[in-house]
């Protein structure tokens, strides 16, 4: 889901404390969805559970209805890249299934996504590739610091992505954000070190990481929605919101399952 607003809109520390609010509600309620998949169930079964756990915490989902995408969350498995639409797909244990979940409180977002494998047990490719995932957000996480460059975020991901020899998505990426889902600037999974806008004091950006076990190359779904690798080989996506500081960048989605998540 690309970005949508032309102009970069710093945040005082009021704001910062509204998006740490719902950063932190959003993670929580993705490590719930996490714990709770087994084998089995669909992934509208885990869109329900999302829709119940924002409506009980006060929340708003922020991709329900947005550009017309039809359910609370994305549930992307195997090849499928991101937006995934929920269905009546069951899963099966080895299934490599990333969640991806957005909602509004109080008027701004929290936006956060992780990969997992459906059952815990996985195959030695799709472990290796969440790993490298983790890893490759970490970086980038590490390179966004008060008057760094954008570019130097970017490159981040993909050097981790690269060396290991897998690959990034390039047509997806991550973005600021704020009272909108989608803010200015975007932050591709890729880039130039030393390039870019610097990182001021203010800047949110929702952090994300696509990258495949074979070719960069996606396609698009009939639905409209689902992007899945074009050689049907697996793909994970990590997501997490991090807020500029002239005291140090914060992490505004902290899983408190690090190790996974």
């Amino acid at each position: 889901m690309a970005a949508t607003q032309s102009r970069i809109e710093l945040k005082s520390a009021r704001e910062i404390g509204l998006l740490r609010a719902a950063g932190h509600l959003s993670a929580r309620i993705l490590f719930e969805l996490k714990a709770a998949v087994v084998p089995g169930m669909t992934t509208r079964d885990i869109d329900a559970l999302a829709a119940r756990l924002m409506r009980e915490n006060g929340a708003v989902p922020s991709f329900l209805n947005y550009r017309g995408y039809p359910a609370t969350i994305c549930a992307s498995v195997n090849e499928e890249v991101v937006h995934g639409i929920p269905g009546n797909r069951k899963l099966k244990e080895g299934d490599v299934l990333s969640l991806d979940i957005g909602m509004f409180v109080e008027g701004y977002c929290g936006d956060t996504a992780t990969t997992f494998v459906v059952g815990g047990k996985a195959s030695p490719e799709a472990e290796r590739l969440m790993q490298v995932g983790r890893q490759s957000l970490a970086a980038s996480m590490a390179a966004a610091t008060f008057n760094g460059r954008l570019g130097d975020v970017s490159y981040a991901m993909q050097k981790v992505v690269e060396d290991a020899g897998f690959t990034v998505v390039k047509e997806y990426g991550g973005h600021g954000i704020g009272r909108a889902m989608h803010e200015e600037p975007h932050v591709p999974c890729y880039g130039k070190p030393g390039t870019g806008m610097r990182l001021t004091e203010g800047l949110v950006l929702a952090l994300e990481v696509m990258a495949n076990a074979g070719t960069a190359n996606i396609l698009h779904k009939s639905d409209g929605w689902t992007v899945v690798t074009a050689d049907k080989k697996i793909s994970v996506h990590y997501e997490k919101m991090v807020a500029i500081t002239a005291q140090g960048t914060e992490v505004l989605t902290p899983h408190g399952d690090e190790g996974s998540l």
